[in-house]
């Protein structure tokens, strides 16, 4: 819920009917009847160009004290547009509000450490995106079921095999204090790569294969 309108908000999620409560939020504190339309700005980062966005903040708001602007898909911004954002965030103008809209909230890329800062920050239901770390840690439960979905989500989303492979590995690196489960766990990797480059099996069985493997063999790690 939104509480009191801000010069900047960045809303990071995949729940769109709470995304939009909270424009509606905003959009109550700016409209007066039925001028909003001439007041809201809604833009698409792949194709915005600066002189477009600054045009739009700079526009002056009709019978309202404040414009809304919202970009869509801001992490696909350009990198001058981002450059821009980045100052804006410090000193916006008095007429606009800018709304940044995302899927996700990546806290280590450099255009969020710069701007969060600045920002109002609303964080709604953000789908979650496994790595190798979360497979090998489904493994080391022994929670076969969950890990093979992980798996499946990886290789759905690009994931190549082998940094699968290699992942599980650093993972284990550094966690492992076990001598002879970390021979047993090398030993399944390196069986799964080779079955996989000689093309015994196809990559997706293969892993399939090692996961299983090693839910098995391995004890399980709290």
């Amino acid at each position: 819920m939104v509480e009191k309108t801000s010069a900047v908000y960045l809303f990071a999620g995949q729940d769109p009917s709470s995304k939009d409560a909270s424009l509606n939020k905003i959009k109550e504190e700016i409209s007066c009847g039925n001028d909003l339309h001439f007041n809201l700005d809604v833009l698409y980062a792949r194709e915005l160009t600066l002189k477009d966005l600054q045009e739009k903040l700079l526009c002056l708001p009709l019978k309202s004290k404040k414009r809304l602007v919202v970009i869509k898909d801001a992490l696909n911004l350009k990198a001058d547009v981002k450059e821009f954002i980045s100052r804006y965030v410090k000193k916006p103008y008095p007429q606009a509000i800018l709304l940044l809209d995302m899927d996700k909230y990546p806290y280590k890329d450099e255009f969020i450490k710069k701007i969060s800062p600045c920002v109002r920050v609303l964080r709604f239901k953000e789908e979650a995106h496994p790595d190798a770390f979360v497979l090998g840690r489904a493994i080391d439960l022994k929670k076969a079921p969950y890990a093979l979905s992980v798996l499946r989500q990886l290789l759905k989303s690009g994931e190549k095999p082998e940094r699968i492979l290699g992942g599980l590995r650093f993972s284990w690196e550094n966690r492992v204090k076990d001598a002879a489960q970390s021979r047993k766990r090398l030993a399944a990797l390196l069986g799964c790569d080779i079955e996989i480059k000689t093309g015994r099996l196809k990559p997706e069985f293969a892993l399939e294969k090692l996961i299983i493997n090693l839910c098995c063999l391995t004890k399980p790690l709290r």
